[in-house]
C-alpha cells in the first residue's frame, strides 16, 4: 500500500471520481426522498415514485457540467452567496490578504455550526481567489451514504470519532495525522479543522489540547527527533474566529445544555445534526465575522501551550456584537464589562424578539451562548 492510497477511506474524492459519484447520488433514494419531502411535501406523500423521479431529474439537472470537484464547489459558492443574501445582515472578512497565496496553511477555528464555520472558510478564500481547504468531519456526521458522498466531493476527509478500543483508535489517529501533514507539507492544500471535537454550545471556545497531540504524531514518527515545536511550525496553523450575531441553532443547543444540567444527559433525536445543519443554512444569522490570524509563532514546549496560543488569536479576532453585549447585560453576571455604546434601538428590538421566542426554562442557558464570549475574553471564566 502506497502512502497515498493509505488514506482511501478518509480523503475527500478525486476528480475521476466525480462522474461515478454524481449518477449514484442522482439514484439515491434516501437522498431523493429527503430532498422531495423538503421540496414536493404533497407530491412525495401521495405519489413518492414520481416525486423521485422528479427528484432525479432535478439533481441531474444541476450538476450538468460538473466533471471536478472545483466544478462542483462552483455550484456550492452560487448557493452560498444566494444564502449569505437571504439569511445574513453582512458577511466581513478581516485577514486574509496577509496570508501568502501560494502557501497552503492549517486553518483551526472556533466552531459554532457543523456545517457553515469551514463553508464560511472557503468562500473567503475563493472571494480572495484562493483554493480552498480540505475540511475534517467527524464520522459522527456521516449517518447517510448520501451525505458521505455529498461531504466527500465538497473535499470533506472523515475524522474518526467512532472507533473502538484504544488501539484502533491510536491507529485511525495516526493516519488522521499522517494525512494532514501529507495534505499540508507534501500537496501544498490547505486544511481547515475546528479546534475541539463538536460545536462550543456555550460559546466558550478553547481549543483542546489532544488535537495538538494529534497533529504532531506524523512528524514525531518520521523523525524520532523532532520537537514539539517542529512539528507545529510545519504545519503552518492559522487561528481563524468566526462570529455570528444570532446563532439559528441557538435554541437547540440551550435544549441540549439544559438537558445535559437537569438530567446529566441528552438524547439526540435521529438525524438531528443532519437538521441542525438545515436549521444553520436556513436561520437568521445577523451579522457575520470572519477574522483570519496569523501563522502560529510559538516556542511552547506542551501541547496544552500550543492550545493556549491558538486560544489567545481566537478570542482576539472574536468579532462581539450587539447581541453579545445585550445578553451580558440581561445576564447580569458582569455588568461593569457591558458595552453599550454601538447598540441600537433597533438593535435592541431584534434581541427582545429573539429572546421572546426562547421558553423561560431555557433562557439562562441561551444568553450563556451570548454572554460567555464576553466574559472568555475579559478573562472572567475558569478553565
Amino acid at each position: 500500500m502506497t502512502p497515498t492510497n493509505s488514506f482511501d477511506d478518509i480523503r475527500p474524492y478525486r476528480d475521476d471520481e466525480v462522474a461515478d459519484v454524481l449518477s449514484r447520488l442522482a439514484h439515491d433514494t434516501e437522498l431523493l426522498d429527503a430532498l422531495t419531502q423538503y421540496k414536493l411535501p404533497r407530491l412525495a406523500r401521495y405519489a413518492p415514485r414520481l416525486a423521485r423521479a422528479v427528484g432525479s431529474m432535478a439533481v441531474r439537472r444541476e450538476m450538468r457540467g460538473v466533471d471536478s470537484i472545483r466544478a462542483f464547489q462552483l455550484r456550492i459558492a452560487d448557493y452560498m452567496a444566494r444564502m449569505i443574501r437571504t439569511s445574513t445582515d453582512a458577511f466581513d472578512v478581516r485577514g486574509v490578504e496577509n496570508l501568502s497565496a501560494d502557501s497552503a496553511y492549517l486553518f483551526i477555528s472556533n466552531h459554532r455550526d457543523i456545517a457553515l464555520d469551514p463553508a464560511f472558510v472557503n468562500y473567503a478564500l475563493y472571494l480572495s481567489g484562493r483554493n480552498t481547504v480540505r475540511i475534517a468531519i467527524g464520522d459522527n456526521l456521516l449517518q447517510k451514504p448520501y451525505v458521505t458522498d455529498l461531504m466527500r466531493l465538497n473535499k470533506s476527509f472523515i475524522v474518526p470519532r467512532s472507533a473502538k478500543g484504544k488501539r484502533e483508535m491510536l491507529v485511525a489517529y495516526q493516519t488522521l495525522s499522517r494525512y494532514i501533514r501529507h495534505s499540508i507539507v507534501e500537496d501544498n492544500h490547505s486544511i481547515w479543522m475546528a479546534q475541539r471535537e463538536g460545536r462550543a454550545k456555550d460559546g466558550i471556545d478553547r481549543t483542546d489540547p489532544a488535537i495538538v497531540k494529534m497533529l504532531t504524531m506524523a512528524r514525531r514518527q518520521s523523525d524520532r527527533h523532532a520537537g514539539l515545536n517542529d512539528a507545529i511550525a510545519e504545519l503552518r496553523i492559522v487561528p481563524v474566529s468566526i462570529s455570528y450575531e444570532y446563532d439559528p441553532c441557538a435554541l437547540q443547543k440551550a435544549r441540549e445544555l439544559y438537558a445535559m444540567h437537569a438530567e446529566g444527559r441528552y438524547q439526540k433525536v435521529e438525524f438531528e445534526d443532519i437538521l441542525s445543519i438545515v436549521a444553520g443554512i436556513t436561520g437568521d444569522k445577523g451579522r457575520i465575522q470572519l477574522t483570519f490570524g496569523t501563522p502560529l509563532e510559538t516556542d511552547a514546549d506542551t501541547p496544552d501551550a500550543v492550545a493556549a496560543a491558538i486560544d489567545r488569536q481566537i478570542l482576539e479576532g472574536y468579532k462581539l456584537f450587539p447581541s453579545h453585549q445585550l445578553a451580558l447585560e440581561a445576564s447580569g453576571l458582569a455588568p461593569d464589562l457591558v458595552d453599550l455604546s454601538e447598540v441600537s434601538e433597533a438593535d435592541r428590538a431584534r434581541f427582545s424578539k429573539h429572546l421572546a421566542d426562547v421558553p423561560t426554562h431555557l433562557r439562562e442557558w441561551w444568553l450563556a451562548q451570548y454572554a460567555n464570549p464576553a466574559l472568555h475574553r475579559a478573562g472572567r471564566l475558569e478553565r
